[in-house]
């Protein structure tokens, strides 16, 4: 079952932004709250750009075209998370990949430099900052090991616990992810192809470990859970 989650970072978060962003604007004139629709771009992949953008709610997908023209789904991130370009190798550096609103979105975007310095007079928010960038990194390394090691069916069922744990909504089944995801982006995920996660899904879905539609995906988390430790652990 996924842990209860923590909201105290959050709650930080925003009510920093929301109480006093008149006042931080004063301080740190570069930030802004913006609003995204469905399928926005809050940066493309190949802009110049040395922001940091703040999802402060909603759901955003990172993704990556190939020099084929292949697009591939890298993540995706819901509140709290900070993405954008840091790196100190060019005041404007060309961003690897595209953020893309899965829904409606609500960010914060602010500038390199009044980022380094809010960060600095706001200690205990960096520290909620450094934690959940060192927890994406974590997710990145154990996804390869994984797609390195393991079977598919443990890759997907991995991949799909942890939606289940960050965008979860509890339902008769388990948990109602409130994200639309096609099976191309839960392969791109899981690291393979469609064509076998939509074997994996479907056999999920015939034994009652998932149910989904076009619009929804609903996952039974104790099932899968069962399956992973009586199977791989």
């Amino acid at each position: 079952m996924p842990p209860i989650k923590n909201n105290t970072k959050y709650s930080l978060i925003n009510s920093l932004f929301e109480c006093d962003l008149g006042k931080l604007k004063k301080d740190y004139p570069s930030i802004q709250e913006i609003n995204a629709s469905k399928k926005d771009f809050l940066y493309r992949q190949g802009a110049h750009c040395s922001d940091a953008f703040w999802i402060k709610s909603g759901i955003v997908k990172l993704s990556y075209v190939t020099e084929e023209g292949t697009g591939i789904t890298i993540a995706v991130l819901g509140k709290g998370s900070i993405i954008g370009s840091f790196s100190n190798n060019s005041d404007s550096p060309e961003i690897e990949e595209s953020a893309q609103a899965l829904g409606n979105v609500k960010f914060y975007r602010i500038a390199k430099n009044d980022f380094k310095a809010f960060m600095s007079h706001q200690t205990e928010l960096a520290w909620h900052v450094f934690e959940e960038i060192y927890t994406r990194k974590q997710k990145v390394e154990r996804k390869l090991r994984t797609v390195l090691t393991q079977p598919v069916e443990v890759r997907v069922i991995s991949t799909l616990l942890e939606l289940a744990e960050i965008f979860g909504i509890k339902c008769s089944h388990g948990y109602a992810l409130e994200i639309h995801l096609t099976q191309q982006d839960v392969a791109d995920l899981v690291g393979a192809s469609r064509s076998v996660v939509s074997t994996v899904l479907n056999d999920f879905r015939n034994r009652g470990m998932l149910d989904y539609t076009r619009e929804q995906l609903c996952i039974n988390d104790a099932a899968l859970s069962n399956l992973y430790n009586k199977n791989y652990n």
